[in-house]
C-alpha cells in the first residue's frame, strides 16, 4: 500500500496523526528514540523535515534512525532541494501557495525534481498554506500570511490547490506558534474541499486537538510537543486518543 493510500484510509476512518521531527534539533539517535516514543503512543507516521534542515547528511541520518527505530511511515517534509534521503517512504511534495517568492510555489520543485525520481520516492502533493503567526517558516517562505480573521482566504487557496490536482491542504500555523490556527478557518476550508485537511503548528494540548479536530481537520501534526513537554509520551497518547475519539474510529 502507498503511503497517500495509507493517509486517506487513516483519514476516511477517523482522524489521523503524524509526528513531526526536525533533524536540526537533536541527534540522529535521539530522533529515533522520539519515533520509537511517538509509535507506542499511537501515531500514524513519522514526518522528517523543518524550515531550516538543509544538511542532506543530517537528514538522511535522521531517516535512517527513524526507519531503524520503528515501523511507521517515514515521510520527508522538506525545508529545501537538500532535505531528501532515499530512505524515506514518501515526500510530501510541498507547494507554499501563498508565498511572494515563485521559488517555494514550483522553483524549489523543479529543482529537486529529477534528483527524487532518481531516489525513487513516492511523491505527495500537498498545498501548504500559512497562517498568521507563521514563525520561522512563514518568514523564510516569504509567505503573504493568511490573516487569522479571513477564512474566506485560507478557503480560497485550499480549493485552488484541489483544482490544481494536490492530495492534500496543510493548514500550518508555524512550528511552535502560540495558538493554532482557528477553528473558523478550519471548518470553513473544510467545507470548501473534498481532499483531506491536515492541520498544524500550535497544537500543545488535549483541549487543542480536540478543537481543530472538532472543527474538521483530518491528519493532526505535532512535533514541539515532544521535543519541550517530559511527559511527552502520556501527553502525545492523551492526544491521539481524543483525535480517535472524536473521529469516530
Amino acid at each position: 500500500m502507498s503511503v497517500d493510500d495509507y493517509l486517506h484510509r487513516k483519514a476516511d476512518s477517523g482522524k489521523a496523526h503524524l509526528t513531526l521531527i526536525d533533524p536540526d534539533e537533536q541527534s540522529p539517535s535521539t530522533a529515533g528514540a522520539m519515533a520509537r516514543q511517538a509509535e507506542r503512543a499511537g501515531t500514524d507516521g513519522i514526518m522528517i523535515g523543518g524550515s531550516t534542515a538543509e544538511d542532506q547528511e543530517v537528514v538522511h541520518r535522521t531517516v535512517e534512525a527513524v526507519k531503524d527505530a520503528c515501523d511507521l511511515p517515514a515521510i520527508l517534509f522538506p525545508g529545501g532541494v537538500q532535505g531528501l534521503s532515499d530512505r524515506a517512504d514518501a515526500i510530501f511534495y510541498i507547494s507554499l501557495l501563498n508565498s511572494s517568492d515563485p521559488y517555494f510555489i514550483t522553483g524549489a520543485h523543479a529543482a529537486s525534481a529529477h534528483r527524487i525520481r532518481e531516489l525513487g520516492l513516492e511523491v505527495i502533493p500537498v498545498g501548504y498554506i500559512v497562517v498568521e503567526p507563521g514563525q520561522t517558516v512563514g518568514r523564510l517562505g516569504k509567505a503573504n500570511l493568511i490573516p487569522q480573521e479571513d477564512p474566506g482566504l485560507a478557503s480560497s487557496y485550499a480549493l485552488a490547490a484541489q483544482f490544481m490536482g494536490m492530495r492534500y491542504v496543510y493548514l500550518e500555523a508555524g512550528s511552535g506558534a502560540s495558538h493554532h490556527v482557528p477553528e473558523d478557518m478550519i471548518s470553513r476550508t473544510k467545507e470548501s474541499i473534498s481532499i483531506p485537511l491536515i492541520v498544524g503548528g500550535g497544537i500543545r494540548t488535549v483541549d487543542d486537538a480536540e478543537r481543530v479536530a472538532g472543527s474538521g481537520a483530518d491528519i493532526l501534526v505535532q512535533g514541539t510537543v515532544l521535543e519541550e513537554d517530559g511527559e511527552a509520551s502520556r501527553n502525545l497518547a492523551r492526544v491521539i486518543e481524543k483525535l480517535r475519539l472524536s473521529g469516530g474510529a
